[in-house]
């Protein structure tokens, strides 16, 4: 059971190998339970609380390093 949770922390933790984008548009803290009786995460999420993930293309800020160096002793 989670308890004040808001959406945006249960999409952060799903654990999914892709970026998930919160587009509801809920912004309160809710309380609820998630049960995964054998059944996908996508599965629950949908059948449980009523959310829906769904593939789409979206912009993603990232940042390349490509060269990291020590700091020079001064």
């Amino acid at each position: 059971m989670y308890t004040g949770v808001p959406v945006s922390a249960v999409i952060a933790g799903l654990g999914v190998d892709r970026p998930v984008f919160d587009k509801t548009g809920l912004t309160g803290r809710y309380d609820f339970v998630l049960k995964a009786d054998g059944a996908s995460i996508f599965t629950s999420l949908r059948e449980q609380l009523g959310l829906r993930l769904e593939p789409a293309r979206d912009v993603l800020e990232t940042f390349i390093i490509d060269r990291l160096e020590r700091p020079s002793v001064n």
